[in-house]
């Protein structure tokens, strides 16, 4: 969309160059005012919207080296593991995996999240990467209830209903990434060690077979070991 509003205040530049008498009215200049002016500024909001959208996919979360195994933690192929556990049986959309459990549910939850990226970005390239990254904030179950509320395996879960506990759950008073519920995320200190979905070494095999590779030819007649004397044909 954005490359096409470029292209339509392009001719509009191209129209007021070839025909510039055409400012010299009122309607003219009112004309002139919107392609030089608002038209460029639209076209940059639109932009904008673009890139934004752009930033919530899993793709621009990962292309950053200290991302690298967090992305690979999404293919631990452990049910225990929350994070492999949703990717891989496609719990959240792959191609927006990370910007779905990491925004915020709240009012203005998107800007925030947003806002936190661009942060982000600005460390990467411009200030101090921390050693550990962590959190800024505890973990809020409201993430997780946007998409388990309401789903049978949260409603009538067996642990969920022992001593009540769906409510303190419910309330943000019990933590679902708490030790003894789902404590494992990305575990990326273990992470080269794990077992991952697609087996990696598969994968590996897959690529490195030529897309031309055609089988072997059969042995020739006349290649063929004769029969021994006497030997029945």
């Amino acid at each position: 969309m954005a490359t096409l509003a470029c292209a339509f205040v392009a001719l509009i530049l191209v129209f007021i160059a070839a025909r510039p008498k055409i400012l010299s009215t009122g309607g003219g200049r009112l004309f002139g005012l919107v392609a030089l002016a608002a038209m460029p500024v639209g076209v940059g909001f639109l932009g904008l919207i673009q890139h934004v959208d752009k930033a919530t996919s899993t793709e621009f979360c990962l292309h950053c080296h200290p991302m690298e195994k967090y992305g690979k933690s999404l293919h631990i192929d452990e049910p225990t593991h929350l994070v492999g556990n949703h990717f891989i049986n496609g719990r959240v959309p792959k191609e927006k995996a990370c910007y779905s459990c990491h925004t915020s549910y709240a009012m203005f939850g998107d800007v925030k999240s947003k806002m936190r990226g661009m942060k982000h970005v600005y460390v990467m390239y411009l200030g101090t990467i921390p050693e550990k990254l962590k959190l800024y904030e505890p973990y809020n179950n409201r993430e997780c209830l946007h998409c388990h509320e309401g789903t049978r395996g949260f409603s009538e879960g067996t642990t969920h209903n022992e001593d009540n506990q769906i409510v303190k759950i419910r309330a943000n008073e019990l933590s679902c990434v708490k030790s003894g519920c789902h404590a494992t995320v990305h575990d990326v200190d273990n992470v080269n060690t794990l077992p991952m979905w697609p087996k990696v070494a598969d994968a590996k095999a897959a690529d490195a077979k030529p897309a031309d590779a055609k089988p072997a030819d059969a042995p020739k007649a006349a290649d063929a070991p004769k029969p021994a004397e006497g030997a029945k044909q």
